[in-house]
């Protein structure tokens, strides 16, 4: 007798000559393996749902955590051609939420998945650690289902050829963690343990205790998104169910992708934080005078620039950044001239009547909408950072006619790249001087200042 189909490794006694009407044995068996084939055959269907976000947001991790890459650059790429090209909208967004959750709390989570690893993580795994830490920002954090971020980090970990060893080590793991993740983590600081050493020792030391303790609690919120707005803001404002900022910009809560928003592909806002916009106020009215903006890519602040009639250049080093800048100039209908040069060294022959230098910083006081950073950054690259941004002063300044005026912004919290920056420039040239900066420069904010000609938001 030839072997039934679906009856696999599956043996049994039939008698012949069933009474009419009533099914066999053999029958009756496989209807009911025929129906458990469908029924696992769905099952496997809905556990792949999801797969390939899960998949993209441990490789971006990987990216970021092994091989140090920002994660903006690497989320461009991925939407260009990689991992997110052909996901729909809602995995691009699910993908988005695994990577930023697990960064944000990472502290939190390592602490965790350290009590579940006796024998800590393996060695040359992979994408395994990946995998444990977005797994567990999904079951602590984001809430889903304990079954479905099990069964997708297992599939995850089989398909990697060095974690796939490690996927029962997966399943137990992530089982435990669904137990008594919510539990564990609840019980730490998570100002505390999710600021890595090196950064929390800088903040405590310059702003006191309480305050780092804050700043880190910041950087567990996701932001809001700015918008630096041509026109009508209250307008702007109801449109995409925001509020009016003091310096005239939008914010509000997006919902989706920022290129489907009204008004993107008429060129009417562009993204900026609210914090990003108060350099170009501090310079005052810039209608008709030579202004340069350095280290000008993206061009958030050459788009304000431009957009209150200054007669602007603007400056890059990186030709595929200041390539961005353009493009970004032409989706909002406006023009500059610019430059491809080391803003350390380029000495046009015309001065400028003022001169901007946003310059290349540590980016800490970003952590909340980049929270790559702490990762990403080291004490040596400050260093580097501080040497570079006082070569840009310098030559800042060489460019300015007489009377004219710099404003020097970072994005960044340590005094090294800013205040002590601004006092070093003052020492080495004598014939500058800093002007205060006063409540009306800053829509009245008046907490901003933290001393004359310095502020900090």
């Amino acid at each position: 007798m030839p072997p039934v189909p679906g009856l696999r490794r599956r043996l049994c006694r039939v008698s012949a000559g069933a009474a009419p009407g009533k099914s066999t044995r053999l029958e009756r068996l496989t209807a009911m393996t025929f129906n458990e084939e469908i029924r696992d055959t769905q099952a496997a269907r809905e556990s792949q749902v999801g797969l390939p976000a899960r998949r993209a947001a441990a490789e971006l991790l990987a990216a970021v955590l092994d091989k140090k890459q920002p994660l903006d650059a690497i989320l461009g790429q991925s939407l260009a051609t990689g991992w997110l090209f052909d996901l729909p909208q809602r995995d691009r967004a699910l993908t988005r939420a695994i990577v930023a959750t697990s960064l944000r709390r990472r502290g939190q989570i390592d602490h965790v998945l350290k009590a579940f690893l006796e024998r800590g993580l393996p060695q040359k795994s992979g994408t395994l650690y990946p995998i444990l830490l977005s797994g567990a920002a999904q079951l602590i954090f984001l809430k889903t289902p304990p079954h479905a971020v099990i069964d997708l980090a297992v599939r995850l970990a089989q398909g990697d050829p060095r974690a796939s060893r490690y996927d029962k080590l997966v399943n137990a793991v992530l089982r435990r963690v669904a137990k008594d993740g919510d539990r564990m983590a609840a019980s730490l600081d998570a100002t505390r343990v999710n600021t890595p050493d090196w950064l929390w020792e800088r903040w405590a030391t310059f702003f006191g205790e309480d305050r780092a303790h804050a700043i880190a609690a910041a950087n567990l919120i996701e932001p809001p998104l700015d918008l630096s707005v041509k026109d009508d803001p209250e307008g702007w404002a109801e449109t995409l169910s925001g509020r009016v900022l003091p310096t005239g910009g939008v914010r509000f809560l997006p919902k989706g992708r920022i290129e489907a928003l009204p008004g993107f592909e008429d060129g009417a806002w562009w993204v900026q934080d609210a914090a990003a916009a108060l350099p170009v106020h501090l310079l005052g009215p810039v209608a008709g005078k030579r202004v340069a903006d350095l280290c000008a890519a993206p061009g958030g602040k050459t788009a304000q620039l431009v957009q209150a009639g200054a007669e602007l250049t603007a400056v890059d080093i990186s030709t595929s950044r200041l390539k961005t800048l353009r493009a970004n100039l032409t989706r909002l209908g406006l023009d500059a001239n610019c430059v491809a040069a080391d803003a350390t060294s380029w000495s046009p022959e015309e001065r400028f009547d003022a001169v901007l230098l946003d310059a290349p910083c540590s980016s800490t006081g970003t952590i909340r909408r980049h929270p790559d950073i702490p990762y990403l950054k080291s004490p040596k690259d400050i260093e580097a950072l501080v040497a570079l941004q006082a070569r840009l002063l310098d030559n800042a300044v060489s460019l300015l006619k007489p009377g004219g005026t710099l404003v020097y912004a970072t994005c960044s919290l340590e005094p090294e790249e800013g205040e002590a920056q601004v006092a070093a420039l003052m020492v080495r040239n004598q014939d500058i001087s800093l002007d205060p900066i006063l409540p009306e420069d800053l829509f009245g904010q008046t907490e901003w200042i933290q001393s004359p000609g310095v502020l900090r938001t």
